[in-house]
């Protein structure tokens, strides 16, 4: 039944983007009212029994937060780390993906160009090169025009035709640590943003549960040598630490210090996987 409803819920998410993405320039979703959290059913789509979180959604729903979000200060640098296993440069991957959509939020083509040229990198070694290759160019060529609506929809490309051609090479581990570290590239932005200027109403779009059981899920199924690096141990024990600070308090909020606790925690997995 879970699966089903993914699969149902992904059309009318899709419409919805595409429809924010035709708006007029003058009408804002900055007037629609936050969202009280968001719903991992309208953040993700099934491909068979595999789950993927989908990183621009989450920006979608922060987009409503308004646009006074100093998104700049969240682009990372585009760093050279050399990874050694398979499992390590789909982490890394997830991660630069990820923060490929705050680089769009910053409309901060430099970076954007310099993104776009790191995932061809990685891709090559996953042996996915061939199918980010037309993406990662329209990326470039999107953000050298200033069409920031074309990047994001590239970038949700490309991470949907690398999860698929990794299926299909049976990479399913592979697969998964794409989406799990494009989720905490994402979280450790967001969680940031809120620190520091927090709000109940933002601090609430950090409350998904559903999506870290996903994961958990997921890391059990692992081949036992995946299980067993150190970066893949850590990022599934950094997880189980955020566990309890998503749930929501007597008051139903995510407190302040919560929130801080998340950033500390998503800064340094992401840190040890993207340094």
């Amino acid at each position: 039944m879970m699966m089903t409803r993914l699969r149902l819920m992904f059309l009318p998410v899709l419409l919805c983007a595409v429809v924010l993405a035709l708006l007029p320039a003058s009408v804002t979703v900055a007037q629609s009212p936050p969202p009280r959290n968001i719903d991992v059913s309208k953040l993700a789509h099934s491909e068979q029994d595999v789950v993927i979180p989908v990183p621009s959604e989450i920006f979608n729903a922060l987009d409503k937060l308004g646009n006074n979000l100093n998104w700049a200060s969240e682009v990372a640098p585009v760093s050279k780390k050399r990874a050694k296993k398979p499992e390590e440069f789909a982490m890394l991957l997830g991660t630069v993906i990820a923060n490929g959509f705050v680089a769009v939020e910053a409309k901060d083509a430099t970076r954007v160009q310099d993104i776009g040229h790191r995932v061809i990198e990685l891709a090559g070694a996953l042996n996915v090169q061939k199918a980010v290759l037309t993406h990662c160019n329209a990326i470039i060529d999107a953000s050298k025009n200033g069409d920031w609506a074309g990047v994001r929809a590239e970038l949700d490309r490309t991470q949907s035709s690398v999860r698929q051609v990794l299926e299909g090479q049976k990479s399913h581990d592979e697969s998964e640590l794409v989406s799990i570290t494009g989720w905490l590239r994402g979280t450790q932005a967001l969680s940031s943003l809120v620190n520091k200027d927090y709000k109940p109403d933002r601090a609430e779009l950090l409350h998904q549960p559903d999506m870290l059981n996903t994961f958990d899920s997921q890391f059990k199924g692992m081949k036992e040598s995946v299980q067993n690096n150190p970066e893949v141990r850590d990022l599934r024990e950094g997880l189980q630490k955020i566990k309890p600070l998503i749930i929501l308090g007597p008051d139903g909020q995510i407190s302040a210090k919560s929130v801080e606790q998340i950033n500390q925690i998503t800064s340094s997995l992401v840190k040890t996987i993207d340094p």
